[in-house]
């Protein structure tokens, strides 16, 4: 071995091969497995299952796992030594291996399909191209079979089961507008489930660590999610890997051992003894990590939890300075030594190139693999096939099993788990279905264009953009759309006839941004609108709005939308994460779909005409009759809307 640049020896872990699981089987052997093992179980699929936290959950909430999937080879060997039924490698982008999927399930009477697909975000700018291609050259509108989500959704409508739990990080939502999740959901009501998305901190559920996750439940059953209470007190760092035993660290010596001894001390906190179910009594496994640089070491010794790496140069003396081998300004949370009282930093795939966002509390070395397994939840009974490095990528790519657990729970069967159910009317589906109406009444009516249209012209849009900043009485708006209503470009004489109608000086100045289009018909033609926004400079907000009245499938989040939305589901408007799950519960009125761009347009009026912050007008509101937060109306107020909703 040598050092070389790294500053340690350069080894590879040695492999650790796995044994099946006694009750594993083929798929040859799956039908025999059915009529023994799986006999009388409530069973379940585990899609992109990775080394099996999602699958580990599932199990704890009351199903067996009959089935999993994963592309990874060392994530099925791991999830075939741990879990019962079958394990396979499979690539379910591919058509061909989803028919061979369902063919080998074809005899299973599967009740919950859970799985977390890689979600790639689905940019508008993608959205915008793909609808060109599928409406002016030719494209399969169903041309999304590789995408991985599509696949997953593919295989629920496949199997069928009563039951479907989705998990992914928010991010999958947040950069694209929950486009994919909005669709998910939209085709499962199609299919009779209730569905239900939200964003769940998994510390709330005994997880050790920062971890917000997007979870989509579905059910056909009843129409109802019950998770249980949150956590009053997250699970410390201390409590989940405190018992561990203390590593010798020693620079560029190798840390820790495949098998240690363990010593179960006096005051085992709860988790520590939820990990430690099953484990080999007086024994911990793969509690290794890494070896450490010498100037690591140092580095380690003086940081606290609090220490940036930026800081590092003045905790640094003399020729340790050079220590710091990545630039502060870069890389200003190259390292991160985490602290006993508080929740771990969110472990991801990253640790299997570096642990430098895991630092050990007290010891100076990053976190071990078994560590870093009870940070994600993994019991200690649990082990990952290969080596160090394959084990932390499983680990970090994980569902929390008590994460999954929690969720798995808000989907147990109701009643007689063997009772065959047709499907449901899902409530959001007739929320959504009443604001589609009502938008196109208004639609039809006076509010033509604070809508999208069958034929969006971008004229229009662009008008309403521009003035939206402005406070015209809605009269005098009228007025001044009224007089471009029939144009669709920009003449010098209607620009003059708009900035002549404007009412303020204010919105004078506003039309006066439209200059730069005047008497340029092409730039105005329907090949060229998005091109629109940046040659009248519009402001963001401006631009979404913009596209929002052009047909473009947006979500628009505002003040006035978001307090629709917390009103309709029941939560304040001002809480702290109303930014982010305020955008979950606007999803759920939005939807997905044809109308999802009108029920968008239809909650933006809502928002600035009816549902006010101070005297709102509820009596002419459509979604009144869904409204968790009327029952802080009066009741005579109450009785009025609701009459005449």
């Amino acid at each position: 071995m040598t050092k070389g640049h790294y500053g340690v020896p350069l080894e590879r872990s040695d492999y650790l091969k796995l044994d099946p699981n006694k009750n594993s089987c083929t798929p040859e052997g799956f039908q025999d497995w059915l009529e023994g093992f799986g006999k009388g179980k409530r069973l379940a699929v585990d899609l992109f299952s990775g080394a099996g936290g999602l699958s580990a959950g599932v199990e704890r909430a009351g199903w067996t796992t009959a089935a999993a999937v994963d592309f990874d080879e060392r994530a099925v060997e791991t999830h075939r030594a741990n879990f019962p039924g079958l394990s396979l490698k499979m690539d379910l982008g591919d058509p061909a291996e989803r028919d061979r999927l369902e063919e080998i399930l074809k005899f299973a009477k599967i009740d919950l399909v859970a799985g977390g697909p890689p979600c790639q975000p689905f940019s508008r700018a993608g959205r915008n191209k793909i609808r060109d291609l599928v409406k002016n050259h030719g494209r399969d509108p169903e041309d999304r079979r590789k995408e991985l989500w599509s696949a997953y959704l593919d295989m629920v409508k496949r199997i069928s089961p009563r039951a479907v739990l989705m998990e992914n990080v928010p991010d999958m939502g947040l950069h694209d507008d929950f486009f994919v999740i909005r669709t998910i959901e939209e085709e499962l009501e199609e299919l009779g489930y209730a569905t239900q998305v939200r964003l769940v901190d998994a510390w709330s559920y005994g997880v050790p660590q920062h971890r917000k996750r997007l979870i989509l439940l579905a059910r056909k059953d009843v129409d109802d999610f019950a998770w249980r209470k949150p956590d009053s007190e997250p699970t410390t760092l201390r409590d989940a890997i405190g018992d561990l035993p203390e590593l010798e660290v020693v620079p560029t010596e190798r840390v820790g051992e495949r098998e240690l001894k363990y010593r179960k001390p006096r005051n085992l906190s709860g988790f520590a003894t939820k990990m430690r179910e099953e484990a080999p009594r007086g024994l911990v496994w793969d509690h290794m990590t890494r070896r450490v640089r010498r100037d690591d070491h140092r580095i380690f010794e003086v940081m606290e939890s609090d220490t940036k790496y930026s800081d590092l140069q003045d905790k640094l003396t003399g020729d340790e300075k050079k220590y710091q081998r990545y630039s502060a300004e870069k890389y200003t949370d190259k390292y991160k030594k985490l602290a006993w009282g508080e929740l771990s930093r969110t472990i991801t795939a990253h640790i299997a190139k570096d642990g430098y966002w895991y630092i050990h509390p007290e010891q100076l070395r990053t976190l071990t693999v078994r560590e870093a397994a009870r940070v994600q939840t993994f019991p200690d009974r649990f082990r990952f096939a290969g080596t160090r490095s394959d084990a932390f990528r499983q680990i970090g790519n994980a569902v929390p099993p008590l994460l999954g657990e929690a969720a798995a729970e808000a989907l147990k069967p109701v009643g007689d788990a063997t009772t065959e159910t047709a499907g449901l009317q899902p409530h959001w589906r007739e929320v959504r279905n009443g604001l589609a109406e009502w938008a196109k009444q208004r639609r039809d009516g006076g509010d033509w264009y604070q809508l999208p249209g069958d034929a969006p012209v971008p004229l229009h849009a662009a008008v309403v953009a521009i003035l939206s900043g402005a406070k015209i009485k809605p009269a005098a708006m009228a007025e001044l759309m009224t007089s471009v209503r029939r144009s669709k470009t920009l003449t010098a004489a209607l620009f003059k006839k708009l900035v002549d109608a404007a009412p303020t000086m204010p919105a004078r100045s506003r039309v006066d941004r439209l200059a730069p289009l005047v008497e340029k018909p092409y730039d105005w033609q329907w090949g060229k609108r998005l091109d629109v926004p940046a040659k009248l400079a519009m402001k963001p907000a401006e631009e979404s709005l913009y596209r929002l009245l052009i047909g473009e499938d947006l979500m628009l989040v505002g003040t006035g939308t978001l307090r629709v939305a917390a009103r309709v589901n029941g939560v304040e408007t001002d809480h702290p994460n109303r930014l982010s799950e305020g955008r979950v519960n606007l999803v759920k009125l939005v939807g997905a779909g044809k109308d999802a761009p009108l029920r968008m347009g239809a909650i933006r009026l809502i928002g600035t005409d009816l549902c006010r912050e101070d005297q709102p007008v509820c009596s002419e509101c459509p979604l009144v009759a869904h409204c968790v937060s009327r029952e802080n109306l009066s009741d005579d107020l109450l009785t009025l809307a609701v009459t005449q909703g």
